[in-house]
């Protein structure tokens, strides 16, 4: 299947949640990047991280040329997107299909892609990708960072609250390698966390918060309502 796979092995590259909360019925996970893409956190999610009525945001990928048309507070300096690769057993990649079919199924489309291990005796893998493409109904497009880390605050659907999504996101990409760090998802993590000392009783935000809140203080605040645990649309492993 590429390079780094025999014929026909099933290899899939996790740039999102895949990374903290693999597929089934894998027996091999490779930590890496693709390049030609940027992370953003402009995919609308009205099935894991949000609702019909209040849709969460969560990650999808852009390519590269297009993204330099869009405006953008975030500057990307590099072009690798590090994630997870995973080969799935041979005996269960239809079952595996199906269910990423179903978790990926709001607003992504099946891509192939070129991974890059971070062991580089490890050669280029050819890695099936999940992408919220721009003119899919999802796309939210480009956000004020302030804003948008406001609305993953406030945010939850039937999978949790979507600034778990976030932290997780940006924890899992730091243990992934020296250099594997987002921008874009460390910036919204940083505003997520000082609105959320803002917000919580008894928690002193930093100074700069503070500050920030003494000019204007006229936060759109939006409680959560109590949703169901975490349900998955497919079984696990």
């Amino acid at each position: 299947m590429g390079e780094g796979g025999a014929p026909g092995e099933f290899w899939l590259f996790g740039y999102g949640s895949l990374i903290w909360k693999p597929p089934p019925h894998y027996d091999q996970r490779i930590p890496g990047f693709i390049k030609g893409y940027v992370r953003r956190f402009w995919q609308a999610s009205e099935d894991h991280r949000g609702t019909p009525e209040a849709p969460g945001r969560v990650v999808t990928l852009i390519e590269r040329p297009f993204w330099e048309t869009l405006e953008d507070v975030h500057s990307v300096s590099d072009d690798k997107v590090w994630g997870v690769a995973y080969r799935i057993r041979p005996d269960k990649v239809e079952e595996v299909q199906q269910y990423l079919d179903i978790r990926e199924i709001n607003g992504y489309s099946i891509h192939y892609t070129p991974f890059y291990p971070a062991d580089r005796e490890i050669p280029t893998i050819r890695c099936m990708v999940y992408i919220g493409l721009p003119n899919n109904p999802q796309f939210v497009g480009s956000q004020d960072p302030e804003r948008l880390a406001e609305h993953i605050l406030r945010s939850k659907g039937p999978s949790g609250e979507n600034k778990e999504y976030l932290l997780m996101l940006e924890r899992a990409l730091e243990e992934l390698a020296i250099d594997s760090g987002d921008e874009h998802i460390l910036d919204l993590a940083t505003r997520l966390r000082k609105l959320e000392a803002q917000c919580t009783p008894g928690v002193t935000a930093p100074p700069e918060v503070e500050e920030a809140f003494a000019v204007d203080n006229e936060l759109n605040r939006v409680g959560t309502t109590d949703e169901q645990e975490e349900v998955e649309k497919a079984s696990q492993q």
